[in-house]
């Protein structure tokens, strides 16, 4: 008797859509890293921040984060859309739900860009989502990326500092460290592709529900 396979018939299950959280103190590239994603191609749903901090010259509504009124996040607030959300520098911030859903119904593994706080927050909603923690080189690169911004003023600086350095003890509770050194952009994002190109492969994979 002879045996034919079954036409177009997978071996291997298609990997499920991943959440993978980028996060790390402030000032180490987050931003940076995940347009890059988006210049070199790859696939993914990036999940835009809302945010009741103003405007900064180079940032985008919608693109960057979604920029709100205080009252308006707050109305967000009560109403339950939003999956996390945190009093950062004095400025709400916070990850609406709808999106990530809308975001996994597509297929496509989704990018939460959030800071530590937020990050505990997703590891505790959403257990099987992938944690990076992305930090600088070195303290004296991370203090020179901050005062090259020119957004904060010497006490708002030191402050920064002192929240990134109480920040980087929580380094351990994530899953992966990818370090953004200076010129090095590319190699940073290379490595987190590597990450999620290596949980796509995990024979009990990650699936993240909300």
């Amino acid at each position: 008797m002879s045996i034919h396979p079954a036409p177009n018939r997978a071996l291997v299950p298609s990997a499920p859509p991943l959440v993978v959280v980028i996060s790390g103190p402030s000032g180490v590239g987050k931003d940076t890293v995940v347009r890059r994603m988006e210049e070199m191609g790859y696939p993914f749903h990036f999940v835009v921040t809302a945010t009741s901090r103003p405007r900064r010259e180079n940032e985008v509504d919608g693109r960057d984060y979604h920029f709100v009124t205080t009252a308006q996040f707050e109305e967000m607030i009560r109403n339950d859309e939003l999956l996390e959300h945190a009093v950062v520098y004095g400025q709400y911030k916070g990850i609406p739900k709808a999106h990530i859903r809308e975001a996994l119904a597509s297929g496509k593994d989704v990018i939460l860009r959030i800071d530590v706080q937020g990050a505990a927050t997703v590891r505790r909603l959403i257990p099987d989502a992938v944690t990076i923690f992305l930090t600088a080189g070195s303290e004296e690169e991370l203090f020179r990326r901050l005062r090259t911004r020119k957004t904060e003023d010497p006490e708002q600086l030191r402050k920064r500092m002192e929240t990134a350095r109480e920040e980087m003890k929580h380094l351990p509770e994530f899953d992966y460290v990818v370090v953004n050194s200076d010129c090095h952009l590319d190699d940073a994002v290379r490595t987190i592709v590597a990450i999620i190109t290596a949980e796509k492969c995990r024979t009990h994979p990650r699936r993240a529900h909300l």
